[in-house]
């Protein structure tokens, strides 16, 4: 996107006598793709540019077309006009940058490479150490705040112990930033991404949001500082895909071993009792009544989790979050989005319904 700007290929363009900001012509666009080596052919430049838009990162000025031609057509990113889905895992992602590029361009940084059993790791710092600097910089107001900082971070695949055996806490254990942000990339590397195993041996990976499987009884929310360089704007698009981490805490309390992979799909256990099917919800005389909820997303969205399938149901519900405020609960069915029935559909297909509508979500629920 940056170089794209800096090349002039995205700019103000006017059309049927109305100006669009910050666009580019698709057309334009992939033949830079293959000018600069960013994609070896048309179709494979293609390929590359429909991801973006399946990821929310590029969409067509109007909405008209879900998919990326190559044609003249004009395209933003959505960075530029203030719709790119700022949710709590994409933050903790742009915090752990940020921090990165501020350890490695400061004069004695905290980040060396150290050796512990006979091994050497790059980008190492001590628990300690990262507290101390991020109290310092005033990243946060306290202690307490840069170890849940860190946890969160840790969480993400951002950070890691260094034989992945410990979480993240205040004292001398060595840690080490398990995605190197520098390092050179190409586009094509989307095209990569599409298996754990890819993930997995792709550490230095900066377009998926790896995540450690929380404990599955838990419910609680993750809970980070917005990033400052951030500036969320009122036309954001709000997304309804909570991450879940933690207990009572919103992270760790006790000390507990990580012995699974460093890559691992967030799929925490239902909180349903047992399967219910649309059959039995909607037949006569069933135990459910339906709720309509009128909720207003926040900067950083809806504060719930929708989970399962034929029919959904509500995982889980920030307690903090506007969905709670609206009366939302855990375990109630979702019959409608706004206006359109959705018991046939799965979660994924609902989260996307969600999180490309409107700020004001409209939700009608069945409970028992």
């Amino acid at each position: 996107r940056l170089r794209l700007h800096d090349g002039k290929l995205i700019k103000d363009r006017r059309f049927h006598l109305r100006t669009y900001p910050n666009c580019f012509v698709a057309k334009e666009l992939t033949d830079w793709l293959i000018d600069h080596k960013e994609a070896p052919d048309r179709e494979t430049g293609i390929r590359l540019m429909q991801k973006l838009m399946d990821h929310y990162i590029i969409h067509h000025v109007c909405d008209e077309h879900s998919d990326y031609k190559d044609a003249k057509l004009l395209y933003r990113f959505r960075k530029d006009d203030g719709t790119f889905p700022l949710s709590k895992d994409v933050k903790v992602f742009m915090r752990g940058q940020s921090l990165y590029e501020k350890l490695v361009s400061v004069e004695e940084s905290i980040l060396k490479v150290r050796e512990e059993n006979s091994v050497k790791y790059q980008r190492t710092f001590l628990g300690c150490e990262m507290v101390d600097w991020l109290v310092q910089e005033g990243e946060v107001e306290n202690r307490q705040e840069a170890v849940e900082l860190g946890q969160a971070l840790l969480e993400h695949g951002i950070i890691q112990h260094v034989s992945n055996r410990h979480h993240f806490f205040d004292s001398d254990i060595l840690y080490h930033f398990w995605i190197n942000f520098r390092r050179r990339r190409r586009l094509t590397e989307l095209l990569n991404e599409n298996s754990s195993r890819a993930l997995s041996e792709s550490p230095d990976s900066p377009f998926c949001l790896r995540k450690l499987n929380p404990d599955p009884g838990n419910t609680s929310f993750l809970s980070v500082q917005t990033n400052k360089e951030i500036k969320i704007v009122s036309a954001v698009r709000r997304s309804s895909i909570t991450s879940l981490s933690g207990n009572s805490n919103p992270y760790f309390s006790a000390a507990p071993t990580l012995v699974f992979p460093p890559v691992a799909e967030c799929n925490p256990k239902s909180v349903l009792k047992r399967p219910v099917t649309n059959e039995e919800l909607l037949s006569p005389g069933a135990p459910y009544v339906k709720k309509t909820l009128t909720i207003v997303g926040d900067a950083v969205g809806w504060g719930f989790v929708v989970r399962g399938g034929r029919p959904c149901h509500i995982q889980a519900v920030d307690p903090g979050g506007p969905a709670a405020a609206a009366g939302m609960k855990v375990c109630q069915f979702v019959f409608s989005v706004n206006g359109a029935c959705v018991l046939h559909l799965d979660y994924q297909t609902i989260s996307s319904l969600i999180m490309t509508g409107p700020r004001t979500l409209v939700m009608e629920v069945m409970e028992a």
